[in-house]
This record gives C-alpha cells, structure tokens and sequence, in this order.
C-alpha cells in the first residue's frame, strides 16, 4: 500500500505546474532586456544595473 501512495504522489507532482507562469514571464523579461541591449547599446548599462539591483535584493531575501 505504501508503494502504491508513493506512486500517486510522485504523479501528482509531475502534474503540479502552478509555478510555470511566473518562470516563464521572468525568462521573456530575460530576453527582451537581452534584445534591448543588443538592439540599443547606451541602454545596456541601464539594464545591467537593474538586473544587479534585483540580483542583490534576491540575495538579500535569501539568506
């Protein structure tokens, strides 16, 4: 029985796709500062600095 549970819980976390959303949209942000950099060069430094911005507050949050 316990093998059984353990299989029907494995494939309800296969299933479980409630997070997909925000990935997905934080790596189309990703892409269109990267084409924006590419495509617009004196905005690079704008868009590196928000990136390190928001990389050191996620360090900060996590530990």
């Amino acid at each position: 029985m316990e093998r059984i549970y353990r299989m029907v819980l494995k494939a309800k976390i296969w299933r479980d796709n409630r997070g997909q959303d925000l990935i997905e949209y934080a790596l189309m942000a990703g892409f269109v500062a990267v084409a924006a950099a590419a495509i617009m060069p004196n905005v690079s430094t704008s868009i590196s600095t928000i990136f390190s911005k928001v990389e050191s507050v996620l360090t900060a949050a996590g530990g």
